[in-house]
């Protein structure tokens, strides 16, 4: 066991470093990266989201503002019916679209 005079307890200790930064190499640093990307696709979707409010939010000010009296009095509800059918509408393209995604990422690795 023991070549060119090394003790054993320099044996163990060259072995848990070997351990010890296989460890880090095969756990921590894809962990690292994962946690980066799941970072990112927090990030992105915090400001998708505020940019969707706010658009949806200036959609109704527009109509609610330059649309004159049209929706007045009994009406006052079909700006907030037409900004709700436009935010469904924005949200299920984007969910049409993510499984398409997917799917064609999976035929891809397939191959």
């Amino acid at each position: 066991m023991q070549q060119d005079g090394q003790s054993f307890s320099d044996e163990a200790k060259d072995l848990a470093a070997t351990v010890g930064a296989y460890v880090k190499q095969e756990t921590l640093d894809p962990l690292k990266g994962a946690l980066r990307y799941v970072a990112f696709g927090v990030a992105g979707a915090v400001f998708v989201s505020i940019g969707s409010i706010s658009l949806m939010v200036g959609i109704l000010r527009l109509l609610q503002g330059e649309t004159g009296s049209v929706f007045g009095g009994n009406l006052s509800w079909v700006p907030y019916m037409i900004v709700a059918v436009v935010a469904i509408v924005v949200a299920g393209f984007a969910a049409w679209r993510i499984p398409r995604r997917e799917a064609r990422r999976r035929e891809e690795m397939a191959r």
